[in-house]
């Protein structure tokens, strides 16, 4: 309740975050042009992704949105780019119809609650961006990038081995390299 009681009061004291946040991701993290970048579509209370993605998109890079399989499963990802049309999805989110393709991401923008500047988030519980970092990990490298409001920065998150360290946070401020 504290995570998102910080969040909550990070939206409020910067109503420009969104616009912050693409500023910094887009002049500080070097995403190559091409790359295959996973977002995600915010739910209520999270910093507003959608100027980053747009502007990736324009700078050519290929997009895609996350896909619950179910409980225990690690995602999967669907090609999306602006304006195309989403369903409705588990947990209030929102997701590219199933007709669009599947594609595995080079860079994952990883929502949170909370995280510290070692690299742990403190998610929503169910354990999926663990598990799809986890396995992508294993297939090969796939950057991992928390997204977040300056204000959900804690001193520590508790962490298991399960638990997948990102390697920057990006948040409305600044940077975070935690590699």
């Amino acid at each position: 309740m504290r995570a998102k009681a910080a969040r909550v009061a990070a939206a409020r004291a910067n109503p420009r975050a969104a616009e912050h946040l693409a500023r910094q991701l887009l002049q500080n993290l070097p995403i190559p042009r091409g790359a295959v970048v996973s977002g995600f579509w915010p739910l209520p209370g999270e910093i507003d992704l959608r100027p980053v993605l747009t502007a990736l998109h324009q700078r050519g890079c290929s997009l895609v949105l996350p896909v619950m399989q179910g409980a225990g499963k690690p995602l999967l990802f669907r090609a999306w780019a602006p304006g195309d049309q989403l369903l409705a999805a588990g947990f209030g989110t929102q997701e590219p119809a199933p007709d669009q393709p599947m594609r595995t991401p080079e860079v994952l923008l990883v929502p949170l609650l909370a995280f510290d500047r070692c690299g742990f988030r403190l998610g929503y519980g169910g354990g999926f961006y663990d598990r799809t970092l986890a396995e992508l990990a294993a297939r090969g490298h796939a950057v991992a990038v928390g997204i977040a409001y300056a204000g959900q920065e804690v001193e520590s998150v508790p962490h298991d081995e399960r638990d997948q360290r990102l390697q920057w946070i990006v948040t409305d401020v600044g940077v975070i390299d935690s590699r």
